[in-house]
Parts: structure tokens; C-alpha cells; sequence
């Protein structure tokens, strides 16, 4: 099992640091449910900070690769990860001072014990594409259904004889 990094994420801005590593597909289970298959590792860099109003943030990037379901054929696909968000450290009071105002940025519950994995994850799953697909000519229900393809589609005959 992949140890579990935990940041009190207030000190950790307040004090500029910053946390790097890499993490199997595998750790992540609720990712895992739209994967292909588990292979896989995404690398992550976490750093904290104070902005120019004194409010503590959390840097987070990540990048590496996955294979998703195209949504067009059902056959795996390759789809890169490349995050960069940036997230403000609300306490409770404050989120709940705020109410339905729209921030600027995302916000998150600051935490003593904030698990990076599931953050990471959190972020991850918000990035990826609501119904993924091949790019243009790479996917295999270009074909169709019935085996058709190009000029041999019914529908392209009939696109003829609509021109005529």
C-alpha cells in the first residue's frame, strides 16, 4: 500500500513549502471506476503560499497519462493528465460567511490532517472529459455500426441524390 501523504494545509502555506512524488492509478480508487485498466502513475507537485491579501492557497499540479473509455467505440484510449489548479484555504466560518458569492477561485475546507491523494484525485476527476472520444479518425466507430464507411454509408448516397 502507497503511503498517504497528510499536510496541515494552513502551516503548510503560511510556511511556503512544497511536496512533490508520484502515485500508481492503482491508490485511486474512485478514478480507477472510469479507467481502462489501472496502469499507470501520475506525478504531483504541491505547493502552498499566501497571496497578496495575506489568504492562504494551494498550488496543485499534476501530469501524467491514463487510458480512458471513448465513448464513441468503448475501446481504450490514451488521455493525458495536465492539471494546474489553484485552490484558497477557507475555514469553516468563512465558507459559511460567504454563502452562494461566487469566488474568483476554488476554495477548500483547510484542514490539519488534508490528504494529498484524495485532493489530487478530487482534481483529477473534475479535469477529465465528461464523455472522452478519440480524435477525429482514430476511433473505430468511424466504421458505424453496420460496416459502413465513407461513400459506402447509406447516407452518403442519399446526400448525392439530394445535390442532383
Amino acid at each position: 500500500m502507497y503511503a498517504r501523504p497528510l499536510i496541515d494545509s494552513l502551516d503548510f502555506a503560511r510556511n511556503s513549502q512544497e511536496s512533490s512524488g508520484e502515485v500508481p492509478l492503482v491508490e485511486m480508487s474512485r478514478l480507477l471506476e472510469l479507467l481502462a485498466n489501472a496502469q499507470g502513475m501520475l506525478s504531483y507537485t504541491i505547493s502552498g503560499n499566501l497571496d497578496n491579501q495575506g489568504s492562504p492557497f494551494l498550488n496543485l499540479s499534476a501530469n501524467g497519462s491514463c487510458q480512458l473509455f471513448c465513448q464513441r467505440c468503448l475501446e481504450s484510449m490514451d488521455y493525458q493528465v495536465e492539471l494546474n489548479t489553484r485552490l484558497l484555504l477557507r475555514k469553516q466560518e468563512d465558507l459559511d460567511a460567504l454563502g452562494d458569492e461566487i469566488e474568483e477561485f476554488d476554495s477548500i475546507l483547510a484542514d490539519v490532517k488534508l490528504d494529498v491523494l484524495n485532493l489530487l484525485e478530487d482534481e483529477v476527476l473534475l479535469s477529465l472529459p465528461i464523455a472522452p472520444k478519440h480524435v477525429p479518425g482514430a476511433c473505430q466507430a468511424a466504421i458505424g455500426r453496420n460496416g459502413f464507411a465513407g461513400e459506402n454509408h447509406p447516407f452518403e448516397t442519399l446526400k448525392k441524390l439530394k445535390r442532383n
